[in-house]
């Protein structure tokens, strides 16, 4: 089970923050997500909308890694190759995460660090369960004071988004199948009308049964032909938008995290300057330049977060193009 699937990712490009204008590294889907955790970690926080990675499917990769050929696991490698060349492509076209040094070293250098800490059943991957759950209870316990109209309405506005991509794509999945489950049965008649044409005795009934099949197994190409339009080009773009939405999302959830910081700063500049005040008047000048440094200190992360939060309002005024 310690087999892996290596994507090849080829580049080509003009910029001269590459030492070459074409090369080609080898990739684990491991590194693609370590990739995009390097680049959460950096940017979300400022307001940055990060590309999703694809989602892990310990069900399609077991089936890989165990060698079973079937349909299925023919389908997860397409799909899992392709929406990480879409993941990729949505990297590169951002204007800062392009010039980002652990971006530039993922589409250059030929060795890697492993990835750590990806694995969906790992003991990181746990501990993220458990965060998400904590921050879900952040979230409900956060008290947003202040009245900003421009960030509620855009924080509604894409979570009415969400909801209706989410239905939307959930439809669009059970189209796929319908379309899936029509060329099989499809194939299917095709076949039992091709079997009695030849069975049959009647010339003419036998060449019409003939034809039937043919125009059958024409339909039934069309059929799959529709099925891999609609997954490919409808079904994966639209799980892409919602994947995108949720990163927008949590940003919004970033920023509220930091609005929240810089008022817990406040409070405890407010606790440090009145334990200043007391120092004076009990006349402890032994603890007065800590308690200063302290109230330094503490000024200086309240300009920190208040920057913060409106460098991520810059950013998230910028209308997101989904590509």
């Amino acid at each position: 089970m310690n087999a892996y699937m290596a994507y090849k990712v080829t580049t080509k490009t003009s910029l001269t923050i590459f030492n070459q204008s074409e090369f080609s590294v080898k990739r684990r889907f491991s590194d693609f997500l370590g990739l995009h955790s390097k680049l959460a970690s950096k940017y979300m926080h400022i307001g940055y909308i990060v590309p999703p990675a694809p989602e892990k499917s310990i069900v399609g990769m077991t089936k890989v890694k165990v060698g079973k050929e079937d349909l299925s696991s023919t389908e997860f490698v397409e799909k899992r190759r392709s929406a990480l060349e879409r993941y990729l492509m949505r990297t590169v076209k951002h204007p800062t995460l392009i010039q980002d040094p652990d971006v530039i070293q993922f589409l250059e250098s030929s060795e890697l660090p492993r990835a750590v800490s990806t694995q969906a059943l790992s003991g990181a991957g746990i501990l993220r369960m458990v965060n998400k759950a904590a921050d879900a209870v952040n979230k409900m316990t956060i008290k947003m004071n202040e009245s900003d109209a421009w960030f509620e309405e855009k924080q509604q506005q894409f979570e009415n988004l969400d909801q209706q991509l989410r239905k939307l794509h959930a439809s669009v999945e059970a189209l796929v199948c319908h379309r899936k489950e029509l060329s099989v049965n499809t194939a299917s008649f095709a076949r039992s009308a091709a079997m009695l044409g030849n069975s049959e005795d009647h010339t003419a009934l036998s060449r019409a049964l003939s034809q039937l099949a043919e125009v059958e197994e024409k339909i039934d190409q069309l059929h799959q032909e529709q099925a891999y339009a609609d997954f490919y080009l409808f079904s994966e773009l639209l799980g892409d938008y919602v994947r995108l939405i949720t990163a927008v999302k949590g940003v919004f959830d970033q920023r509220m995290k930091t609005w929240s910081k810089w008022q817990d700063a406040q409070v405890m500049l407010q606790k440090k300057r009145e334990a200043e005040a007391k120092l004076h008047l009990a006349n402890k000048p032994d603890k007065l330049q800590q308690a200063k440094d302290e109230i330094k200190e503490g000024c200086k992360n309240i300009v920190y977060y208040a920057l913060t939060i409106m460098k991520s309002i810059c950013i998230l005024s910028v209308p997101i193009l989904m590509v």
